[in-house]
């Protein structure tokens, strides 16, 4: 069918598409485009993950995050994780491992964030872009889910991210809270 570019930005695209539904009817879809993006469980010699604390113009507030970033055009996901992590934390991994991965809004939005295990951290130098104001913070992670239960953790990437190494990678039985 049909496929309109209605904006180009500097981050996302948006087109709007002409549909055919199974039952015949015609619609359209509003699709955000997206390059796609790395998000990173960092983990040290001690147990703590890795975080960063930055404010994030459109949830109004600072927010405690996995470090994460944006593929550049045709760039592998595993160099763009090791970028990322070096950039907003200082730390290189020794050991990066691909772990899944999620659709962030399949329903409006193109992106798909890799998600990796980074360990064998070494800390370094961090360099964050000129757009933003980073503070690394490190976390045990056994208090991870208390974090996410308070809402101090409270972005789908960074819990998607995080439950996915508590759950799959680390073979922890979720606790009943009744």
């Amino acid at each position: 069918m049909a496929s309109q570019r209605v904006y180009e930005g500097r981050l996302i695209n948006l087109r709007v598409d002409t549909v055919r539904l199974e039952n015949g009817k015609l619609t359209t879809r509003e699709i955000v485009e997206h390059p796609g993006a790395v998000a990173v469980v960092a983990l040290d010699e001690d147990d703590s993950v890795v975080l960063v604390r930055q404010f994030r113009k459109a949830a109004e507030r600072e927010l405690l995050e996995i470090p994460a970033g944006t593929l550049e055009e045709g760039e592998n996901p595993t160099v763009c994780a090791q970028r990322e992590l070096e950039e907003e934390t200082g730390y290189r991994a020794k050991r990066l491992e691909q772990i899944g991965g999620i659709y962030t809004s399949p329903g409006f939005c193109t992106e798909f964030i890799y998600f990796y295990l980074a360990t064998g951290l070494q800390k370094g130098r961090s360099a964050p872009e000129d757009d933003e104001a980073i503070e690394t913070v490190k976390v045990h992670f056994s208090d991870i889910p208390a974090l996410i239960r308070r809402g101090e953790i409270c972005d789908g990437k960074s819990i998607a991210g995080l439950l996915s190494v508590l759950f799959l990678y680390r073979n922890a039985q979720p606790k009943s809270t009744m």
